[in-house]
């Protein structure tokens, strides 16, 4: 929002929220009938340029998102935040909007005259009257958009962005893309009125302005020096994202739209343009320091990864009702990217301090780790990963989700036990979520129920709650043995075989079953220690989050939600490896039959280094 918001800011399907496409109901309705009646194709073209400019949009996010997170060329070295993805949700309005005003233009000025698919001289003419009145005229409505009467209630929304991604180029109050609607219409209005309008030249010329926007508005660079090398004069015809992207920064300058031409004639180039150009182009990839490994779980988790979409990656794995529309397009791409891809990548790169965090996906599924076909092409690709970050001097590798199987390779101790030179330290975290279950337990409880998968995890809790003096009641009779083989001498007696559901504490597992879960009393509080959450099934009872902790307000460059997980919360995990690298601890921490590390240590490490447990929820919550 600008910071002084004017007339028509708003645009005028906010209300609707994620409901907002049901403006374009009538049209898709009205295409649809008019082929059916009288074949006229023009309605679902205008249809289909919609459905391509939001899969370029799609594609300039994920793309720019992957450049970002390997830190290649980077222009400005700084953040994006939470509040840039929440400001910058409202992307495709301009869209919609461009959508409306080509269909109400074929409804009311066209009719049922058809435009021919192809005119030379039209296309030609859009060219010479973008490069001419187009960037002219757009040159001067920007720089008055920086008048401090204009830009107090309208431009100072769009350059709240700082380090911008493609999709800010498009985020304006809408009366400022009214503006700019009527500025780049110029050449179709033009055409259209001379008669050589075609529908060629208007879904290049969208496609053109689309992605010079998008391009100009990434924060890295991707103009090679060759393109000015071989024509020089292409300098002054077109922008690059580092020319841009001082516009951004020192905002009284470069105000041109996609040719700087204009900036050059009348003196507002920014001097550093050449030279942020070309010391761009030298920044390299950042080396991680350590490197967290995650992979996919639910097949709607490609749209949730901050590769995917911006808007759901920003907020806690869940299901909208468009995925599940999107359904045969979700399983082909699922396909395409487990059949056919064979190593792991980075998809987020964090800040902690003077620490850089990568994290890698495996391209799998959660379904993929419970088959044993898959089973040895995990490992090796988790393998790979491990070897190629140690050749690269990573410090730390943290094995998130089901990446740490016990069944599949005994909690990470398969890769130390066949490379036992590896530098690089392998942590599976189970000593830091151990320590955050046992913490969250609420002071003064006497007893818990302990129900679920007896995985590392659960035996150090429960190994520290028996010798704390509290009561843990199973309810299994194949469990308590496990359990209580790990547990030596009087504390034994705090390990109670039962068949009693009263305990308001439940810890909780893989394996809760519905039925145990409708047995517990009415305010029981569900405390997971596994990697993936219980089903929430009971209204009048309490569910605590996954092991996992708040990280600390120095942390930047965290813009999406770890799966489940809220705002700048990330799992036991994943802070367990950060933890280890930040305090330089040289011994690795995986495996099953090694000894954990000293979980005191670890949760005074991670308290003193700013991260912070999680509140558990309370009745004001429900």
């Amino acid at each position: 929002m600008a910071s002084r918001p004017g007339l028509l800011t708003d645009w005028p399907w906010t209300p609707l929220g994620s409901f907002k496409y049901l403006v374009l109901t009538p049209l898709v309705i009205h295409s649809i009938y008019s082929y059916a009646t009288m074949r006229d194709v023009d309605y679902l073209l205008i249809l289909a340029v919609t459905v391509g400019r939001i899969v370029h949009s799609q594609m300039w996010i994920s793309f720019a998102r992957y450049k970002t997170a390997k830190g290649t060329k980077r222009i400005v070295n700084k953040s994006v935040e939470f509040d840039q993805v929440d400001r910058e949700r409202t992307w495709d309005n301009q869209v919609i909007f461009n959508t409306l005003i080509v269909y109400l233009t074929k409804v009311y000025v066209l009719g049922t005259n058809t435009i021919p698919f192809w005119r030379l001289d039209g296309v030609v003419q859009v060219a010479l009257l973008h490069a001419g009145p187009v960037e002219f005229i757009y040159y001067w409505f920007h720089r008055a958009l920086h008048h401090h009467f204009l830009y107090s209630r309208y431009h100072s929304h769009h350059h709240s962005s700082i380090v911008t991604e493609p999709i800010t180029s498009v985020v304006h109050p809408f009366a400022e893309h009214i503006g700019y609607t009527l500025i780049l219409g110029i050449p179709l209005i033009a055409t259209l009125l001379c008669g050589t309008v075609s529908a060629a030249s208007i879904a290049l010329y969208i496609t053109y302005v689309d992605f010079m926007n998008y391009l100009g508005h990434c924060n890295f660079e991707l103009i090679p020096r060759s393109f000015f090398s071989l024509f020089p004069p292409l300098k002054f015809l077109c922008y690059t994202p580092s020319f841009h992207s001082l516009h951004h920064t020192q905002f009284r300058t470069n105000y041109s739209l996609f040719m700087p031409m204009y900036d050059y004639i009348y003196g507002t180039n920014d001097k550093c343009s050449d030279s942020l150009y070309e010391s761009s182009l030298e920044e390299e990839e950042e080396k991680p320091n350590a490197i967290h490994l995650t992979h996919l779980t639910s097949l709607d988790s490609i749209y949730h990864l901050r590769l995917g979409f911006a808007s759901l990656s920003s907020h806690p794995l869940s299901s909208r009702f468009y995925l599940v529309l999107m359904r045969p397009f979700t399983l082909i791409i699922s396909f395409i990217l487990t059949s056919f891809s064979s190593r792991t990548f980075v998809f987020e790169r964090n800040r902690f301090g003077d620490l850089t965090l990568h994290s890698h996906l495996l391209p799998k599924f959660s379904s993929h780790y419970t088959s044993q076909q898959q089973k040895e092409s995990i490992n090796k690709m988790i393998e790979t990963a491990i070897l190629e970050a140690d050749k690269k001097d990573v410090r730390v590798m943290s094995l998130g989700l089901l990446n740490q199987g016990e069944e599949l390779n005994g909690y990470g101790e398969m890769y130390v036990r066949k490379h036992p030179n590896l530098k690089i330290r392998i942590v599976d975290g189970s000593s830091l979520a151990a320590e955050v279950v046992v913490h969250s337990i609420p002071a003064g409880t006497s007893e818990v129920l302990f129900r679920g998968k007896i995985t590392k995890v659960a035996r150090a809790i429960v190994i520290s709650l028996c010798k704390s003096g509290i009561k843990v009641m199973v309810l299994r009779e194949e469990e308590h043995c496990v359990l209580a083989g790990f547990i030596d001498g009087h504390c034994k007696e705090n390990l109670v075989l039962t068949t009693n559901y009263s305990p308001m504490i439940w810890l909780v597992g893989d394996g809760l079953s519905k039925e145990e879960q409708k047995k517990a009393r009415k305010g029981t509080l569900f405390l997971p220690f596994s990697q993936f959450p219980p089903s929430q099934l009971r209204k009048d009872c309490f569910y605590h989050t996954t092991p996992a902790m708040i990280i600390p307000k120095s942390a930047q460059n965290v813009d999406s939600c770890e799966n489940w997980l809220g705002r700048r919360v990330m799992s036991a995990w994943r802070v367990g490896g950060i933890v280890h690298t930040l305090e330089g601890w040289e011994e690795h921490e995986c495996g099953l039959d090694v000894p954990m590390v000293n979980p005191p240590r670890v949760w005074e490490a991670a308290l003193r280094n700013g991260f912070k447990p999680l509140l558990l929820p309370s009745l004001e919550t429900k």
